[in-house]
């Protein structure tokens, strides 16, 4: 099987990797937004995942389904090839960094420049969030004491590098250099 380029079931001996969460056992309808989404929600994980189909509208929201708002978004334009986006916190909501790229933060509306609320995400006028009669796909995560913890951190060059406090054992992380064009990084205590 091929996805997009990259090999998900090689058949030449390649180590293969899959990170997965337990995004709730019910999908239902969302009408909290102003496009309806078919969401499947962890709210005990605070974790989801969206469907839904853009309209080209700036300003459009769609519900995420989580108890608190989401403080990182992963969305993907479903019906066309095209790169994952992603809302941070930490970075606002007039940024974005791309998931397949080296590339740095670019200055973006693809947040409608609106940060989440705790009902719904605000979606630019088009493009990769909310292409006009595309299908598209997020990811909506929020903290979770003892679970998860999204942010930032600023480097000081040393091999021993900053400490960030999580308040407990990361299972596993991703690393982004947001100012400077550097590949994501990721880190699991299996492999």
């Amino acid at each position: 099987m091929d996805d997009g380029g990259y090999r998900v079931n090689s058949s030449t001996g390649d180590d293969i990797v899959a990170w997965c969460w337990d995004m709730g056992g019910t999908t239902a309808y969302n009408t909290n937004g102003s496009i309806t989404s078919s969401v499947r929600a962890n709210t005990t994980y605070g974790q989801s995942i969206v469907s839904y189909s853009g309209n080209g509208t700036g300003g459009s929201t769609i519900g995420h389904g989580l108890a608190s708002a989401p403080t990182m978004i992963i969305v993907k334009k479903r019906s066309d090839v095209d790169d994952w986006k992603i809302y941070s916190e930490t970075l606002g909501n007039t940024k974005a960094l791309a998931f397949t790229t080296a590339a740095p933060v670019v200055t973006s509306a693809y947040w409608n420049n609106t940060t989440p609320s705790t009902s719904v995400v605000t979606l630019g006028h088009g493009g990769h969030t909310n292409a006009n009669g595309d299908t598209h796909i997020a990811y909506c995560f929020h903290d979770v004491a003892n679970y998860s913890k999204f942010g930032s951190y600023t480097g000081n060059g040393s091999t021993t590098g900053p400490v960030v406090t999580l308040g407990f054992s990361p299972a596993f992380v991703i690393i982004k250099r947001s100012d400077a064009v550097e590949q994501w990084r990721i880190f699991d205590n299996t492999r």
